[in-house]
């Protein structure tokens, strides 16, 4: 019996953590009055895993604050040492005011301050209009 309530707590556990990302997915594109931060680092071979690895582990604390909509790391396939860090805030002042205050910035930034050096350009953008995907 206790096997049994454990899969049913681990059932309705992925369930409600697949419905929470859809929502926020979901809420991230049809909002378009969010920012979105952009940062492009150059990452040598030899600090490749550690740079995935303290943003992974840095994400809880993005994903713990509400001004945070969502992120991803995406890195060259001609040139693997360059990587974009893309982070949707629901505002530039939320991001700039709010986020940098708060106590998860002390925790997320403790993670990925070691790459700060390594950061080519950092900067807030706007959607614009002009917008399409495929539905998949």
């Amino acid at each position: 019996m206790k096997t049994i309530s454990q899969l049913l707590l681990l059932i309705g556990l992925f369930f409600t953590s697949t419905s929470i990302a859809q929502t926020n997915k979901k809420n991230m594109n049809t909002a378009k009055n969010y920012t979105v931060e952009i940062i492009r680092y150059t990452i040598p071979q030899e600090q490749r895993s550690n740079f995935e690895k303290a943003y992974s582990d840095a994400g809880k604390f993005l994903q713990a604050s509400p001004y945070c909509l969502g992120y991803e790391i995406i890195h060259g396939e001609e040139e693997p040492e360059h990587y974009i860090v893309t982070i949707h805030w629901t505002s530039m002042d939320d991001h700039l005011s709010k986020f940098r205050k708060s106590s998860e910035f002390g925790g997320f930034f403790n993670l990925v301050r070691q790459f700060f050096t390594n950061i080519e350009e950092m900067k807030h953008y706007n959607l614009t209009s002009v917008s399409w995907s495929k539905e998949k």
